[in-house]
């Protein structure tokens, strides 16, 4: 199941600067955290041969890597933050 609407909104108020601001690589990279958690927790628990949601995790997992090496790239200070925050590496 995707995000509802109230933790989408929760999670760009947090990390935007309004709560419409959904274009920040920061905001971005929370929602698909949060998207690729309660998959990879929830979904593939139940369902092992699921291939094709493995697929989309996959890609979400992609996109979520190449924003954060953009973000890396643009300000170091902010994929920093991000990660301490998301608490992506250890």
């Amino acid at each position: 199941m995707g995000l509802t609407k109230e933790e989408k909104i929760e999670i760009v108020t947090k990390f935007g600067t309004t709560e419409k601001d959904s274009g920040k690589p920061e905001v971005q990279i929370a929602i698909l955290t949060k998207r690729i958690n309660e998959l990879s927790a929830n979904h593939f628990s139940k369902f092992k041969k699921d291939t094709h949601s493995r697929t989309g995790l996959l890609k979400m997992v992609g996109k979520r890597r190449k924003l954060l090496r953009y973000l890396e790239n643009k300000d170091v200070t902010r994929y920093r933050k991000i990660v301490k925050e998301l608490e992506l590496r250890k």
